[in-house]
C-alpha cells in the first residue's frame, strides 16, 4: 500500500504520507460506504429472507437441506429446534434435522420456474 517514495519521505521527516489530511480520508470513507452497500447490506437482506422462510415453514412443505437431501416436512418442533422430514414415501424413512439445516423451502412458484427453463 505504501510506495517506496512515500516511505523514504517519511524516513527523512518530510510530508510524504498523511492519512488524515489531503484526500486520503474521503477516499477511505467512500470505500467504506461502497463496501457496505455492495457486501454487507445484501448479505443482511439474504439472512433476513432465509430467517423469514424458516419461520413460515409448515407441515407438508417440500424442503432441501444444506446437505442436498430433499424431503417433505412431517413435523416441526420449534421449541426443540428440530424438523422431521420424510425422505422416502415408499418406506416411510424420516430424518430429524435442525431447523437451521434447511437450506430451501420449495414452493409451487419455484417449481413453475424450474420446469419452464
Amino acid at each position: 500500500m505504501f510506495s517506496i517514495t512515500s516511505l523514504l519521505l517519511l524516513a527523512q521527516g518530510g510530508e510524504g504520507f498523511n492519512l488524515f489530511g489531503g484526500s486520503m480520508l474521503p477516499a477511505f470513507l467512500a470505500i467504506g460506504v461502497l463496501f457496505y452497500f455492495l457486501m454487507i447490506r445484501p448479505q443482511r437482506r439474504q439472512q433476513q429472507k432465509q430467517k423469514q422462510t424458516l419461520a413460515d415453514m409448515k407441515k407438508n412443505d417440500r424442503v432441501i437441506t444444506i446437505g442436498g437431501i430433499k424431503g417433505i416436512v412431517a413435523n416441526i418442533q420449534r421449541e426443540a429446534d428440530e424438523v422431521t422430514i420424510k425422505v422416502d414415501e415408499s418406506t416411510g424413512v424420516k430424518l430429524k434435522v435442525q431447523i437451521s439445516a434447511i437450506a430451501q423451502v420449495i414452493t409451487d412458484a419455484d417449481d413453475g420456474e424450474k420446469k419452464s427453463t
